[in-house]
């Protein structure tokens, strides 16, 4: 179903103009007026700390340009929640408001949590703060709104171990509330079986609002991340039509399966090329490195009707 560039990893730490130990799960889009695609890409220090660093490039895959400085750097003073560093961006373009939303990981004393900030350039910023406390991670928006609302897929991970996929709704992007499950992790011997999250922003598309999510197994050698889809009502973002039964991809090359956590395919980020089908889907690799894996919408909608399984054992 995605077919990995040749040049991948098509970013690596030796690429990075400073000094840092590992650059991965990056956010995407491709910017208004010329069209080049911006990754927001997660670059953790050499203390452990996370920040965000821009990458952008005209045909999104070579030639990348790296801001010579962190991009987006957590603010102890201003925004304490990002105590311990901000992390696995999604972006989102929102049209009725002119801006982009960076919906991001805030690690604070008390654990990760969502946070918001908007920006019309990705140089000056409206942080909105912590909008989903902790332990919730795994987040984006929806572009538009459903009912005069907006929608925001995200994933608390509760005391029992076991993690669903949930979706909540705001009249300001700073209140939420309406929250219920939307894609439940499955039970017993399956690929999601443990946990599932979200991987990039919800992609439109005619049939439907295509969803791409990490499910998680606990396997003797460790959790094994993998991923599938699902496809969400167009107008009710809360009906899951389809739910693929199986994972279409996984850790297989070296640079996925060693790494800083090994065995590790984890999307944040995907861009339409200019045919409107083509997916460029850009994941962290082991926690290490950025790759780019490439298919078609149309086949993956084909495949999901064709291997859809909603239920949950």
């Amino acid at each position: 179903m995605l077919r990995r560039h040749p040049d991948n990893p098509i970013l690596t730490p030796e690429r990075w103009p400073y000094p840092i130990n590992s650059a991965f799960n990056p956010g995407a889009i491709r910017l208004n007026g010329n069209g080049h695609v911006l990754l927001l890409v997660r670059v953790e220090d050499r203390r452990g700390i996370s920040h965000l660093c821009s990458a952008i490039s005209e045909d999104g895959v070579k030639e990348w340009q790296i801001d010579n400085e962190p991009t987006l750097m957590p603010d102890r003073e201003a925004r304490p929640e990002e105590l311990w560093g901000i992390e696995d961006p999604r972006i989102t373009w929102l049209p009725e408001l002119r801006q982009y939303a960076v919906v991001y990981t805030a690690f604070s004393e008390g654990g990760p949590g969502v946070s918001l900030a908007l920006t019309p350039d990705f140089c000056t910023y409206d942080h909105h703060g912590m909008v989903m406390s902790p332990d919730d991670k795994d987040a984006a928006l929806f572009p538009r709104k459903f009912g005069g609302h907006w929608a925001m897929i995200h994933r608390p991970m509760p005391a029992s171990g076991s993690a669903h996929i949930w979706i909540s709704f705001s009249p300001d992007l700073r209140h939420w509330g309406s929250h219920r499950i939307l894609l439940p992790a499955r039970r017993g011997a399956w690929w999601d079986a443990r946990k599932v999250g979200l991987s990039t922003p919800p992609v439109e598309t005619p049939e439907g609002w295509l969803l791409f999510y990490h499910g998680v197994r606990n396997t003797a050698a460790g959790s094994l991340y993998r991923v599938g889809a699902a496809l969400l009502d167009l107008d009710n973002p809360v009906k899951v039509i389809y739910r693929g039964s199986e994972w279409f991809f996984c850790p297989h090359e070296g640079y996925e399966r060693v790494g800083d956590v090994g065995d590790v395919v984890f999307p944040t980020g995907c861009v339409l090329d200019g045919d409107g089908d083509t997916l460029l889907m850009y994941y962290g690799a082991a926690d290490t490195t950025v790759g780019l894996a490439m298919g078609s919408l149309k086949e993956i909608v084909c495949w999901l009707k064709k291997n859809n399984y909603p239920g949950t054992t």
